[in-house]
């Protein structure tokens, strides 16, 4: 894989998290971590990108937004997938956190990227087993990031490199301090609709083999009308286009109508369904900015049988 494309899809979500984190209020998902994963030349390349990118979407809005940083704002707010990233993590840490209220004490991060929940709670270090789990390339870039920046790595934290598409979940878990008789608590952000659909429902397979009844995991996917220009939303038709053209599309839209069925063929229970309207409810009300639900992505919480 492409070092310089890697370093730029893994920082994007947190240049679009360290935003809302500085400017926001009242913040939907406070990753007060992210703006030091990124470097001063990081952050002038992507505000750039931004400012340059909004009048080639929208000549008419940026019309109305001449001032650099509203530009900015706006492409952060309402053309970038940024509501998505900050509900899903929102949704996803409040159902960890009662989690671990309830005894859960492993926590399994499949495509970790640029999270920083490890460093955003150190008082977990003692009791509580973390385990990233990303492509061996971005992992890589990850862990450079973090030697340049001097952060010192949590003792409960471990780096797991596997691509999915070539190696074994439970084959790399398996060298690790992975327990799979501990309950354990898994989230799966971003990275369903990037993979085809049997490897999706393999993984998810290997889920309820490794780990005991009652475990429970957390991720998100977009429907089937994202992949069709006609029904999808403008931005994710935008969105769709932008990652096409970077080498990065998205292949798998998932069913909301079946999904239930096809969890319980791979041994989970369907404990809740989000569709973008209940996430609108839930993390969007009464904002006076541009942020709101992302269309055609679903959260979902399931648990092992």
């Amino acid at each position: 894989m492409d070092e310089t494309k890697i370093k730029r899809t893994a920082l994007m979500s947190a240049y679009l998290r360290a935003h809302h984190a500085v400017y926001a209020m009242p913040k939907i998902f406070d990753d007060f971590m992210a703006p030091r994963l990124l470097t001063e030349e990081d952050l002038v390349a992507f505000d750039n990108a931004m400012a340059t990118a909004l009048p080639i979407i929208d000549p008419e809005r940026a019309a109305q937004c001449p001032d650099r940083v509203d530009a900015i704002k706006s492409m952060v707010q309402s053309y970038f997938p940024t509501s998505l990233f900050l509900s899903r993590s929102r949704y996803t840490e409040d159902h960890l956190k009662a989690a671990i209220q309830q005894g859960i004490t492993q926590y399994v991060i499949l495509g970790a990227g640029m999270d920083t929940f490890a460093f955003r709670n150190p008082e977990l270090q003692h009791n509580f087993q973390i385990f990233e789990i990303d492509h061996p390339a971005t992992q890589d870039f990850k862990r450079k990031r973090l030697t340049e920046l001097g952060w010192d790595i949590p003792s409960n934290l471990h780096f797991i490199p596997v691509d999915f598409t070539k190696q074994k979940l439970h084959t790399e878990l398996a060298n690790t301090l992975y327990d799979p008789k501990a309950p354990t608590f898994f989230s799966w952000l971003g990275v369903i609709h990037y993979l085809p659909y049997d490897v999706v429902f393999h993984t998810l397979r290997t889920i309820t083999d490794i780990s005991p009844a009652g475990s429970k995991i957390i991720f998100d996917y977009w429907d089937n009308d994202a992949f069709i220009p006609e029904k999808a939303a403008a931005r994710v038709n935008i969105m769709q286009a932008m990652l096409r053209q970077a080498g990065e599309p998205m292949v798998t839209g998932l069913d909301p109508s079946t999904l239930a069925s096809e969890l319980e063929s791979v041994g989970l229970r369907l404990v809740e369904h989000l569709s973008p309207s209940d996430i609108q409810d839930s993390y969007f009300q009464n904002r006076s900015d541009d942020y709101y639900a992302y269309e055609h992505a679903y959260f979902v919480k399931a648990v092992v049988k």
